[in-house]
């Protein structure tokens, strides 16, 4: 079965959703990230996707001390994104509890840094995060797109060895309307070595259900936990 990643993404150490990665259109949730995070273990959730939006705005973590709360209170093993831009940053996630590193604008910005990276650490620890907008990769919390492809970024680092890439479709996100099912096809299929993540538009069990089908191995859902479209009770039955 494709494993699901639950996704809490934060500002100002909150739980908050954007639409199509507007800064502008943000929903915030009563729930604290800590609060969440352990309903997830406590379903039986291993995997958490935890997202620093002001830390991608600004282009260093801000809420690092949220990564370490829920990394000291339960066993999840939380990838972490946001602001990781420099050697300082990625130390400091890696020492608040992250146990993978999602790293996007930097790779499109600075591959070398990007390349050295994972050489040093792994692709079982960095993850590269591609945000599609339209065919071309979005970057600086989506606030500039570059003129690069996600089948260009990958190409870019699998000699590195590359294992993991989040693909998020912006137009998709937060919209709760199903993810480009045929853009995460094709993509795992031209690269069966490396696990191509769904990111962006899960609206309900029906779309997981079809992404399994169709081979994807990993799935985040946020806004539709959020929303109610996905329960919790639903997500520990799997």
């Amino acid at each position: 079965m494709i494993n699901i990643i639950p996704a809490i993404d934060l500002i100002d150490g909150k739980c908050v959703r954007l639409t199509k990665g507007d800064y502008s259109q943000k929903k915030q949730y009563d729930a604290s990230p800590l609060d969440m995070a352990m309903r997830y273990e406590d379903v039986g959730i291993r995997r958490l996707h935890l997202v620093d939006l002001d830390g991608a705005k600004s282009s260093s973590p801000k809420n690092l001390h949220v990564l370490e709360q829920i990394a000291t209170r339960t066993s999840l093993d939380i990838e972490w994104g946001g602001g990781i831009k420099s050697d300082e940053a990625l130390r400091d996630a890696f020492n608040a509890g992250a146990g993978h590193l999602i790293i996007g604008s930097v790779a499109v910005s600075q591959p070398e840094l990007f390349a050295r990276w994972l050489s040093e650490h792994g692709g079982e620890r960095l993850i590269l995060g591609a945000d599609v907008n339209e065919g071309r990769v979005a970057i600086n919390g989506w606030l500039e797109e570059s003129e690069q492809t996600i089948e260009m970024l990958i190409d870019r680092f699998v000699p590195h060895g590359l294992k993991e890439v989040i693909c998020t479709d912006i137009t998709k996100d937060g919209m709760l309307q199903g993810p480009t099912f045929d853009l995460y096809a094709r993509l795992q299929a031209e690269y069966p070595e490396q696990d191509i993540i769904v990111s962006g538009g899960i609206s309900s069990m029906d779309d997981i259900y079809r992404l399994d089908e169709m081979g994807l191995r990993h799935v985040i859902v946020g806004k539709a936990i959020y929303e109610g479209r996905i329960t919790l009770e639903e997500l520990g039955k799997l």
